[in-house]
């Protein structure tokens, strides 16, 4: 069964409390389960990124909850395709708190066709090269919930 992602960028709503932000982690990893999507979920206080992957049926419908969801808005998609294999998959929706500077770094990375670096002279600077190296942070920067806004943060 071939294997899809999306990748995307918002703003959070300014409404969006550290409470709620944990139930929509919660009820994603659920969700996430029934569809068979894994993926990560990046947040800066201000801005989420995240990338989902899985099968057409469970990404797209996820990606449909993800459009109606008023959490946040201004939505931007970076890529959508189809990918080789799962870059997350024990991950239902993994999620870590990352600092401004991280997260634009990752956004404005190279998404095309959801590739890994090849190259042994620029290691590390694609998009999903970034986003594993902040989502491998060390335990407790987010294993599965978002941290407190003051709390540790991977860089």
């Amino acid at each position: 069964m071939p294997l899809r992602a999306i990748a995307y960028v918002s703003e959070a709503t300014r409404n969006l409390t550290a409470e709620r932000l944990q139930q929509l982690v919660a009820d994603a990893m659920l969700f996430n389960e029934s569809v068979d999507v894994t993926g990560v979920l990046l947040f800066d206080g201000t801005r989420f990124l995240q990338y989902l992957e899985g099968p057409e049926s469970g990404v797209s419908a996820a990606y449909t909850r993800i459009l109606a969801a008023g959490s946040h808005n201004g939505l931007v998609e970076l890529n959508r395709g189809r990918v080789g294999r799962r870059q997350f998959p024990h991950w239902r929706m993994h999620s870590v708190r990352v600092d401004e500077l991280a997260l634009g770094k990752i956004a404005i990375s190279d998404w095309t066709g959801f590739v890994r670096s090849a190259s042994a002279l620029a290691p590390g600077t694609s998009a999903l090269d970034r986003l594993q190296s902040v989502a491998q942070a060390p335990p407790g920067a987010g294993d599965g919930r978002l941290l407190e806004p003051d709390g540790p943060v991977a860089r």
